[in-house]
């Protein structure tokens, strides 16, 4: 295109009185989502992750949680013979390859099962356990913190809201009648969020750091299934919390399945070697049944909190979210 090209086509939008055409209004900075999406944007990002959660918690009349962590990389496939698969990632919603997959009865028969897939199926049959474990320690703990007298909801069930033990958590609640939360984390890969979970208190997180702050800031007590680095990851940052007297409230903490766990760690180790305090084996309680669980979680919540409570002449349906403050984070 020549200059008298370009100038013809300039001329062609100016209106007649040379003035410049009408200009679109500029977008709201808090409509802007070029900007929110932005690394300017980060902090306000972050700062909706804060209040956005809040605000549900006190429309829905949360005052605390019981936290269940745990493997979110297999789902039940058919409850009836409770075989599991193995799920691509964590809280993936596509299956792991089929050479993966725990050997089925035929694929052993048939002596087409690798080694890999013959230890996947030992596996899977604790892991079925577990699964249905932690749904019924959840519908338990939740058949009977409804019975609390209060106006807010006590003790409310709360997971990751993926699959695996997360689902099982918030299922066993959903069965019992009683709110769930779930606290989902967006990832790089097809995820969905389990159906268990109540809708109104169905959350994703894009800051890891966000969802770990609601994990930890509502809970009264925390059960640790089996699981991957994400279990441990969660599991010893709330242990190095309550070891640090970081915690503002008193956590009883319950670590489902020692079989599983220590062929996992050997914490005994760390304390000969003068890594951890004998002490720090009191943070926490292990468990192998979920009546076990129950009462553990019952004993401490009813200790450290309903009878405090009771001892102290404070309302169980006090707004504790409303009287927050900053320097409590």
């Amino acid at each position: 295109m020549d200059d008298k090209d370009q100038r013809s086509v300039h001329a062609a939008v100016i209106p007649g009185n040379g003035a410049p055409p009408p200009l679109a209004a500029a977008p709201l900075a808090y409509e802007n989502s070029g900007f929110l999406n932005s690394a300017d944007g980060r902090l306000i990002r972050i700062v909706s992750e804060y209040m956005e959660p809040l605000a549900r918690f006190r429309r829905e009349k949360i005052q605390d949680t019981v936290v269940f962590f745990g493997s979110a990389r297999f789902r039940g496939r058919e409850e009836a013979d409770h075989t599991l698969e193995l799920l691509e990632n964590t809280g993936s919603k596509e299956p792991a390859p089929s050479h993966e997959q725990p050997a089925k009865a035929t694929e052993i028969a048939a002596g087409k099962a690798t080694d890999l897939q013959l230890k996947r199926a030992e596996a899977a049959v604790e892991m079925a356990r577990y699964y249905e474990d932690a749904r019924r320690l959840a519908y338990m703990l939740t058949d009977w913190a409804k019975q609390i007298p209060s106006k807010r909801s006590r003790f409310v069930v709360t997971s990751g809201g993926g699959p695996g033990i997360m689902e099982a958590a918030n299922r066993g609640a959903h069965e019992a009648g009683g709110k769930t939360i779930g606290m989902n984390i967006r990832l790089p890969f097809e995820q969905a969020p389990n159906p268990y979970i109540t809708p109104s208190l169905n959350f994703e997180f894009h800051y890891f750091f966000m969802r770990k702050l609601w994990f930890a800031y509502l809970a009264k007590a925390l059960v640790v299934f089996p699981g991957g680095f994400g279990t441990l990851d969660e599991m010893f940052e709330i242990l190095t919390l309550a070891q640090t007297q970081k915690l503002g409230n008193k956590m009883t903490v319950v670590i489902y399945g020692p079989e599983y766990w220590k062929k996992v760690f050997n914490l005994e180790a760390l304390v000969d070697t003068g890594a951890i305090s004998p002490k720090d084996l009191e943070l926490f309680q292990f468990a192998d049944t979920p009546e076990q669980a129950f009462e553990l979680l019952r004993k401490g919540l009813t200790e450290n909190y309903l009878e405090a409570e009771a001892a102290a002449g404070a309302p169980s349906d006090e707004d504790l979210i409303e009287g927050w403050a900053l320097e409590d984070f």
